[in-house]
């Protein structure tokens, strides 16, 4: 009799595995099942880690506040936050409502905010703000950015000194070559020409600047972006091994697949850890 609720009992449990519907599924760069212990253990001896979102997945921000949270409570109290939600020229903003000056309405009137920040990204700000940690605005404002996507890098060279300050170091090094910017053109259709991928190329170049003009050795810079802007260890990645070689990069990317038991073949090696959510996962916006 004992055997056969043993038995029963493996069955029921194997069922509920079969029928369980996970909310996402982590794969490691050789596209092998992996787990978020790994993850978080993968973390402990990176210098910075790039967080690649799909930006209206709830699942990826979910995990993003509490990869953040673990990081800071279980690896390293010296924890510095970054976003490409943030443009560079809206620091100050920040950096007052971190310090207390005002609150929310405020900060929210006053900066250049996504639509979608009250939900997903002010979580992260406002740990910041509860363990007084720095969160770095690290875009290139989008005005500079459009002036690039209109006639090139040439009209960033007639900005003032002030304007300077808020974009990388010119000139960049760029290379037109690389394949996540040929494909982005590819993707484009032709729109954009040229200019398109130059533009992606300044935000990268920001971005990787203003995480290492905030970090230091013995801190952790997480860094929120699009997954693109990280896939395939291009983008800021690429940028940051051009300014400061034998960093110590964690790279994150997000897909969204029909189903979650293998990762798509495309998907393999973009980063060293790859979040897979089902394709129908509600959006965020």
């Amino acid at each position: 009799m004992e055997k056969k609720w043993i038995y029963l009992l493996a069955v029921l449990i194997s069922f509920s595995f079969i029928n369980d519907k996970p909310a996402y599924q982590l794969f490691n760069e050789k596209g092998k099942k992996t787990n978020y212990k790994k993850l978080l253990k993968a973390t402990e001896e990176a210098d910075i880690i790039l967080f690649g979102e799909l930006h209206n997945n709830p699942i990826n921000h979910w995990l993003q506040l509490e990869l953040t949270k673990d990081v800071h409570q279980q690896i390293n109290q010296e924890v510095v936050l970054g976003a490409e939600m943030f443009e560079a020229d809206d620091q100050m903003i920040i950096n007052e409502y971190l310090s207390g000056k005002y609150d929310y309405k405020t900060f929210a009137k006053e900066m250049k905010l996504w639509p979608n920040n009250k939900t997903d990204y002010q979580p992260l700000m406002d740990y910041a703000l509860k363990y007084q940690l720095s969160f770095i605005a690290t875009n290139i404002p989008r005005r500079y950015a459009n002036m690039v996507y209109k006639d090139g890098f040439g009209p960033l060279n007639s900005l003032t000194d002030k304007g300077r300050q808020f974009i990388a170091p010119l000139p960049i090094a760029y290379d037109k070559d690389l394949p996540g910017y040929q494909k982005m053109v590819e993707m484009a259709g032709g729109h954009g020409g040229e200019n398109l991928p130059k533009a992606q190329a300044i935000k990268d170049a920001t971005m990787a600047h203003f995480i290492l003009k905030n970090w230091k050795k013995g801190q952790t810079f997480i860094h929120y972006n699009g997954t693109y802007h990280s896939n395939n260890f291009e983008g800021i990645s690429w940028y940051l091994n051009q300014e400061k070689g034998g960093l110590k990069i964690v790279t994150i990317a997000a897909v969204e697949q029909d189903q979650l038991d293998s990762l798509s073949a495309e998907s393999i090696g973009i980063a060293d850890f790859i979040i897979c959510t089902p394709s129908t996962m509600t959006k965020t916006h």
